[in-house]
């Protein structure tokens, strides 16, 4: 009797591991088929607000369940000097790793790229949503990979306190 309660326990378990594993890579993102204007579109130094860049080739992935599950690839035929002198720079940039079926995405390569200096991380959109800015980063080649990620008051508000003087004022929801 102890043997099939614990073989039946044991085959649960694997059940409920494989669904957890399947929620978390494949059931909640959905490719982005109709890509708006506003996806590839990076912050401006004179005006600072977003402007749609020239792009190609343009894939991405993203979920409901979390602004944090958007990630995108495409290829711009503009230069990264001119970027640099038209755009803002992002500082901090920490690309979030995609689902391994999304092969165009290597937030490894991506992050080692901005380390070295051969990937330059742009402003896409500040707060797309409250807290959360999409973040493009630009190799020299044109290879273009965009994010989302907190910003430092999303930081601050998501973890329940006050949000800073110099942050927008947060919806409803989050104060």
């Amino acid at each position: 009797m102890a043997r099939i309660l614990l073989g039946g326990m044991l085959v649960l378990a694997l059940i409920a591991g494989a669904a957890m594993y399947y929620l978390q890579v494949y059931a909640y993102y959905d490719t982005v088929s109709d890509v708006p204007e506003q996806s590839v579109q990076m912050t401006t130094l004179v005006g600072n607000a977003p402007e749609p860049i020239l792009y190609e080739a343009f894939e991405a992935i993203d979920a409901d369940s979390s602004p944090l599950r958007y990630r995108a690839c495409f290829t711009t035929p503009q230069s990264i000097s001119m970027m640099t002198e038209t755009y803002v720079t992002y500082e901090v940039a920490e690309p979030r790793v995609a689902p391994g079926w999304f092969e165009c995405f290597d937030a490894d390569a991506i992050g080692a790229a901005i380390e070295t200096g051969e990937a330059v991380v742009f402003m896409g959109t500040e707060n797309v949503e409250y807290g959360i800015d999409r973040v493009i980063a630009v190799f020299d080649d044109g290879r273009g990979f965009a994010w989302h990620q907190i910003n430092a008051c999303g930081e601050v508000v998501f973890d329940g306190q006050p949000a800073p003087e110099d942050c927008p004022t947060p919806p409803e929801g989050l104060r």
